[in-house]
C-alpha cells in the first residue's frame, strides 16, 4: 500500500507500498491514481475529489479510504478522519495496525481514554514486531490506564494568575525566578514587522516589592535583539542568563555565526547592566539544536535540551548535561535512558536543591501528550525513575514551561486557561507535598574591603563539611559586591571568601530548617594583606579539649596554605585560644598545641616552608568575646593566624 503526504504522518508512522489493492473495479484504482498525480503537484483538493471518486465505486477500497483519512488529517479535519479510520478497523483490524494505532493517539489527545485503550489494544492483538508500533501502542495502553487511575485521585492544584503587572494581552511563558524569589524572568511573544512570522519573542523582568510583582520590563540590549530571543534559566542569584537564540542570529556581531540551528548563549549581569551574550561553545552547542537550558545552584552544572532529526525525518529531542571545569565547559551528554526515552523530552528544571529534577516528556507513562515529571538524583549520582505530576498538573493536552521556587513551595506554569488576560498566560499553584523538592535555604550579603567599604568582586565557596564536596562556587558581582548561594537544609557548610591581595575570610555554619527561616545574611568583610591583620580560621576543628586536627579541616588549611605560596614574602603567626573554663595552664598548653598542629600540618605536607610561618599558643588571655555565655566562649576558642610582615 503506497503512502500519502509521507511528511504529514510523523505522527503516525511510515508506511509501505504494495501493488494489491482491496479492489477489482479498475476505474476505482484509475482514480486513486489520478489522486496521487494531484498529490504530486500540492493539489489537495483534486486529490480529494479523486479519492471520492475511487469510494464512489467501491466503498471498500480500504487504501483509497485510509489514504483520504490521512488527507483529512494533514487538512486538519479529524472527525472526518475518524469516521474514514473507523470504518477500516471494522472492516479489517489486520489492514494496517497504524489505522488503529492513529485512532489510539487522536482519542487520546481528545481525553478520551476508553476508546483510545481499544485502539491501542487492537494495535498489540495483530501487530508484529517487524511492522513497528508495538512499544508506542504498549505506552499507550499504559497511559490510559494511568489516565484513567489519575482522573479519580486528583492532587490538589488551584493556579492563581499572576496578574495584569506579569500578564498581557499576547502570551508569556518560560519563567525562572531567583532564589530570593524577588526576580521573576519569562518570555514575551510580541508582534513584530522584522520578523518573517510577524512575531518577536523577548525577554521581560519583574521585581516583587513585598506585596506583589512590579510592572514588568524589557532590559533591551545587549540581551533582546531584533531577533527572537527565548528559552530562558537564570542562575539562582540572578547573576547570569542563559538562553535560546537561532539561525541568524549568530554571536551578536562578533562576525561568527552559531554552531547549529539554534544555540544556547550566556550573559553576565553587572549592577543592572548586562554583558554582551555569547555563544557557549561547541561543547554545548552542536550542528542540530540546544534549547530550554537551566543552570544548577552549584554554579558550575548546565542542564538543556538538544534536538535531533531521526532518519524517519522526525524531531526529537533529549535532555544533556555539562559541567565547568578549570578548562572551561565539558562535552554535554545524555542523561540516561530511564530519563531520556525513545520519544521527545523538554523543558527541563534542575530546582535549586540540585537534586530534583523536573521535565517534561511524551515517552513515559502519563496523561497523553507532553505530562511533566520529576525525578531525584541519588547518592550514586544515579537518578530515580520518574514520577508523574499527576492530574490535574498534567492532563491530554501539552504541559511544559515549568518552575519550582527555590523553597519548594511553589510551582509556576503557563496556561490559556480561561479568565486570563490573553494568551498564555502565567500561574502559580502551591506544589503538593509529594512531588516537592529538598527542602532549602538561601544565604545572601555583600563582600567589600573591610578599610574602605568599597563592594569587591570576590571568589566564594561552599563546601559541604560532611563530603568536602564544594557545593557552590562563583563570584560576588563587581558593581555592589552581593551574592546570593542557595543551599540544603539542615546541612552544616564552609564558607570561604577570597580575592587577590585580601586575606580570605571563612565561616562555618549549619542551617537548620527546623528554624524555619527562609534565609541567612552574611555580609563579608576581606582585609588587605597588611602586617598585623589577623584572620579566625572558623573551619579549624579540634574535639573537646583535644588538639588532633580533625579531617573536615584540610579545607581550610590547604586554603591558608594557598595563600602563603601566592605570597611569598608574607610571614605569619598561627596563635591557638581557648576560653576561660578548666585550669588556665592546662588551656596554655591545648593552644600551643593546637597552634603547633596546624603549622606542623602546613610543614609536614610540604605546603609552607618554616620560615614562613612560627606559631604560639595564648591560652585564655586574648578573648574577643566575653566568657559568660556559650556563644561567647565558642568565640574565643579559636585558631587564628596574624600577618607578621
Amino acid at each position: 500500500m503506497r503512502s500519502v503526504l509521507m511528511f504529514a504522518l510523523v505522527l503516525w508512522g511510515t508506511f509501505a507500498f504494495s501493488q494489491t489493492y482491496h479492489t477489482q473495479d479498475k476505474k476505482a484504482i484509475k482514480y486513486y491514481d489520478e489522486a496521487y498525480q494531484a498529490l504530486n503537484f500540492n493539489d489537495f483538493e483534486l486529490a480529494e475529489i479523486q479519492f471520492e471518486k475511487a469510494l464512489a465505486r467501491d466503498a471498500d477500497f480500504l487504501e483509497a479510504k485510509y489514504d483520504l483519512a490521512q488527507l483529512f488529517l494533514f487538512t486538519k479535519r479529524s472527525e472526518r478522519a475518524v469516521t474514514l479510520l473507523e470504518e477500516i478497523e471494522k472492516k479489517d483490524i489486520a489492514f494496517d495496525i497504524s489505522v488503529s494505532h492513529t485512532l489510539g493517539k487522536l482519542a487520546q489527545s481528545e481525553g478520551d481514554y476508553d476508546k483510545a485503550s481499544v485502539h491501542f489494544n487492537n494495535v498489540l492483538k495483530v501487530g508484529t514486531p517487524k511492522q513497528g508500533m508495538l512499544s508506542s501502542a504498549r505506552l499507550g495502553a499504559a497511559s490510559c490506564s494511568f489516565a484513567k487511575n489519575a482522573i479519580q485521585n486528583p492532587v490538589e492544584f488551584n493556579p492563581v494568575n499572576l496578574g495584569e503587572a506579569v500578564n498581557s494581552a499576547t502570551d508569556e511563558y518560560f519563567p525562572a525566578l531567583t532564589a530570593d524569589e524577588e526576580t521573576l524572568l519569562f518570555t514575551r511573544l510580541l508582534e513584530s514587522a522584522r520578523s518573517a512570522d510577524g512575531y518577536d519573542e523577548d525577554f521581560y523582568f519583574c521585581e516583587w516589592n513585598g506585596e506583589g510583582w512590579g510592572k514588568a520590563y524589557n532590559p533591551g540590549r545587549p540581551i533582546n535583539s531584533p531577533l527572537k530571543e527565548g528559552a530562558p534559566t537564570l542562575s539562582p542569584d540572578g547573576k547570569y542568563i542563559i538562553f535560546t537564540a537561532c539561525e541568524s542570529y549568530g554571536n551578536y556581531g562578533e562576525g561568527k555565526k552559531g554552531y547549529g540551528s539554534c544555540d544556547l548563549f550566556v550573559s553576565e549581569r553587572h549592577g543592572k547592566s548586562w554583558s554582551r551574550p555569547r555563544n557557549m561553545g561547541r561543547t554545548i552547542n552542536s550542528p542540530h539544536w540546544e534549547t530550554q537550558p537551566s543552570f544548577a545552584s552549584d554554579g558550575k552544572t548546565l542542564y538543556f535540551i538538544r534536538g535531533k532529526r531521526t532518519q524517519k525525518g522526525v524531531n526529537n529531542s533529549d535532555i544533556y548535561v555539562s559541567e565547568l571545569t578549570s578548562s572551561g565547559w565539558s562535552k554535554a551528554v545524555p542523561l540516561p535512558s530511564n530519563i531520556n526515552s525513545p520519544e521527545s523530552e523538554e523543558s527541563v528544571f534542575i530546582h535549586p536543591d540540585n537534586q530534583t529534577l523536573y521535565f517534561s516528556s511524551r515517552g513515559h507513562v502519563g496523561m497523553g501528550d507532553m505530562d511533566i515529571y520529576m525525578s531525584k538524583k541519588k547518592r550514586d549520582g544515579a537518578w530515580t525513575d520518574p514520577v508523574n505530576l499527576g492530574y490535574p498538573i498534567n492532563t491530554h493536552g501539552q504541559e511544559n514551561s515549568f518552575h519550582v521556587s527555590a523553597s519548594g513551595e511553589y510551582g509556576l506554569i503557563a496556561s490559556d486557561r480561561e479568565g486570563g488576560y490573553g494568551g498564555l498566560d502565567l500561574y502559580s499553584f502551591e506544589l503538593p507535598e509529594h512531588i516537592r523538592p529538598e527542602k532549602t535555604t538561601y544565604l545572601k550579603g555583600k563582600i567589600t574591603d573591610a578599610k574602605t567599604g568599597k563592594p569587591l568582586k570576590a571568589k566564594f565557596e561552599l563546601i559541604n563539611l560532611e563530603t568536602g564536596d564544594t557545593v557552590v562556587q562563583s563570584y560576588s558581582d563587581e558593581t555592589n559586591g552581593r551574592y546570593l548561594v542557595v543551599l540544603p537544609s539542615s546541612k552544616e557548610y564552609a564558607l570561604a571568601a577570597d580575592k587577590t591581595s585580601y586575606l580570605f575570610h571563612s565561616e562555618n555554619f549549619k542551617l537548620d530548617s527546623e528554624e524555619n527561616q527562609t534565609h541567612f545574611i552574611k555580609n563579608i568583610e576581606l582585609q588587605p594583606i597588611e602586617a598585623g591583620s589577623r584572620v579566625v580560621l572558623k573551619n579549624v576543628f579540634f574535639d573537646t579539649d583535644k588538639f588532633e586536627l580533625k579531617p573536615a579541616s584540610k579545607q581550610e588549611l590547604d586554603r591558608l596554605a594557598k595563600l602563603l605560596r601566592a605570597n611569598t614574602s608574607m610571614r605569619i603567626e598561627i596563635g591557638g585560644h581557648t576560653d576561660n573554663q578548666g585550669n588556665p595552664s592546662s588551656n596554655q598548653v591545648l593552644s600551643e598545641n593546637r597552634a603547633k598542629a596546624v603549622y606542623s600540618y602546613l610543614v609536614n605536607t610540604g605546603q609552607v616552608p618554616m620560615d614562613q610561618m612560627t606559631f604560639k599558643g595564648y591560652g585564655q588571655d586574648s578573648p574577643i568575646a566575653s566568657n559568660d555565655t556559650e556563644e561567647g566562649r565558642a568565640q574565643n576558642r579559636r585558631t587564628e593566624f596574624l600577618v607578621l610582615d
